[in-house]
C-alpha cells in the first residue's frame, strides 16, 4: 500500500518571486511577515519537519536535524490564483493567465446572463471585497431580488444573494448558467456562489458557498491516477477546483480543523494505494484576504497542533507533502493574492531529510507522484523522489 497525503495550506507563501513586481507584489512574504506581525510563531511540529530551513521565520527554529525534506517552489504558470496553483501542482501549466475584469464584466455578457436566468439586471459589477459589497448592496438586493455580481483581482465571477430572497438551489443554478456562458475569451477560472443572510448592517456570508470551476484544459495527475485505478480522495474544495474531474470521492469541510478531521477519516478508511488531496482554505479566505495577520498566525499554530495526529496515522510507505498554492500576505495594503514561492515539506518513514532546493515549477509534485505510484508522468516538472525516497 502506497499512499500520498497532499495538504495545501491555501495562500501560505514564503516570499516574493523574481517577477513579483509585475503583479504589484513587491515585499510580499506571507509566512515571514505574519510571523513578524505577531512577534513570532510557535510551530514546533512544522519546524521539526524542516519549515525553518526554508526561510527565516520569527519564532520557528531552523532545526539541525529535520525529520522531513524541505524546499520551496516557484510557479511557472502565469497567474497567482487558486485554480492556476492547484492545476500546476497537478502537472498542468498555463501559458496564459485566466481573464480578469478590474473594470467589471462587459455589458453584453451580463445582458446575456440576465436573460438566461430571467432577471432584469444585476447589482455591482465591479471589483470588491465580498463582505463589503453585501453591506453596500444588500439592502437594494432585498428590495429588487437582483443578484449581486462582482469580481476581484482573481479570475472569478461571483454571485451573492440573500438566502431568504434567492433559494440556495436557485443561486447554484444561476452559477451553473454563468459557468456555461463563460467560455472562450471569458473563461474565468471560477464562478462562485456567495450566499448570505441577516439584516442590513449585520449581513453575514453563510457556509453554503460553492465554486463552479473551469474543467482542466489538459490531463492532470489526478486523471492519470484514476485511469490506473488508484483512487483520489478530495477534502474541502479540491473537487470544486478540478470541476470534479479525477476525483474518486470527496468530503466537504467548513473550516481548517474540519478539513484535518476529514483527511484523517480518509486515512483511516483507505486500505490501498491512493492520493488524499486536501485544501485548508481559511488561511486565504478568512485571514489573508481580510488582512488579519493575528488570526492567520493562530490558524498556523492550530494546524501545527494537529500535525502529530496526521503523522501518527501514517503507514510505512505513506508520504506526506505539505505545500501552498500562492501567497496572500495579510500585512500588505493589498487584499489580493500575492506572487510568491510556496513551501515544500515532505515526510514519511522512508523519506530522507534532505534539502530539495528551489523547484522551478509546482508541477514537480505531479511528476513525483507519478514516479511514486509508477504511472505515466505528466509532461511538465521534474521528480524529486530519487532525492528523498529510501526505497
Amino acid at each position: 500500500m502506497k499512499r500520498v497525503i497532499l495538504i495545501v495550506l491555501d495562500s501560505v507563501g514564503v516570499g516574493e518571486m523574481p517577477d513579483a513586481a509585475e503583479y504589484g507584489d513587491e515585499g510580499s512574504n506571507t509566512l515571514g511577515n505574519v510571523a513578524k506581525a505577531v512577534d513570532g510563531l510557535s510551530l514546533r511540529h512544522l519546524a521539526d519537519l524542516g519549515l525553518g530551513r526554508i526561510i527565516p521565520i520569527q519564532g520557528v527554529p531552523a532545526v539541525d536535524e529535520p525529520k522531513g525534506a524541505w524546499g520551496k517552489m516557484a510557479e511557472s504558470s502565469s497567474g497567482k490564483d487558486t485554480t492556476t496553483g492547484h492545476w500546476e501542482i497537478a502537472g498542468l501549466q498555463l501559458a496564459e493567465p485566466f481573464p480578469t475584469y478590474p473594470d467589471g464584466f462587459p455589458a453584453d455578457l451580463l445582458e446575456k446572463f440576465c436573460e438566461a436566468i430571467g432577471v432584469s439586471g444585476v447589482l455591482g459589477n465591479k471589483t470588491a471585497s465580498g463582505t463589503a459589497i453585501i453591506e453596500e448592496l444588500g439592502p437594494e438586493h432585498l428590495q429588487t431580488g437582483h443578484p449581486i455580481v462582482y469580481t476581484s483581482a482573481d479570475s472569478v465571477f461571483q454571485i451573492a444573494a440573500h438566502e431568504d430572497v434567492v433559494a440556495i438551489e436557485t443561486l447554484y443554478s444561476w452559477c451553473e448558467t454563468a459557468r456555461e456562458q463563460l467560455r472562450g475569451p471569458h473563461a474565468v477560472g471560477r464562478v462562485i456562489a456567495r450566499p448570505f443572510e441577516g439584516e442590513p448592517g449585520g449581513f453575514q456570508r453563510t457556509t453554503r458557498r460553492r465554486d463552479f470551476s473551469l474543467e482542466p484544459t489538459g490531463t492532470t495527475i489526478l486523471d492519470s491516477l484514476v485511469a490506473n485505478d488508484i483512487p483520489v480522495y478530495g477534502v474541502g474544495k479540491i473537487s470544486d477546483i478540478f470541476a470534479g474531474r479525477g476525483i474518486s470521492d470527496t468530503l466537504k469541510s467548513h473550516d481548517n480543523m474540519e478539513t484535518v478531521d476529514k483527511t484523517l477519516q480518509f486515512m483511516d478508511r483507505s486500505h490501498s494505494s491512493c492520493l488524499i488531496f486536501a485544501n485548508l482554505v481559511d488561511f486565504d479566505m478568512l485571514w489573508g484576504h481580510r488582512n488579519d495577520p493575528e488570526s492567520y498566525g493562530r490558524g498556523l499554530e492550530e494546524f501545527d497542533a494537529r500535525l502529530p495526529e496526521l503523522l501518527a496515522a501514517m503507514e510505512d510507505e505513506d508520504m506526506l507533502i505539505i505545500l501552498a498554492d500562492h501567497g496572500c500576505d495579510p500585512t500588505t495594503s493589498s487584499t489580493d493574492h500575492s506572487r510568491e514561492y510556496v513551501p515544500l515539506l515532505v515526510y514519511g518513514s522512508r523519506i530522507q531529510p534532505v534539502d530539495l532546493g528551489v523547484r522551478s515549477t509546482f508541477a514537480d509534485v505531479a511528476k513525483t507522484l507519478a514516479r511514486f505510484f509508477d504511472i505515466e508522468a505528466p509532461v511538465h516538472g521534474t521528480s524529486f523522489l530519487n532525492l528523498l525516497w529510501k526505497g
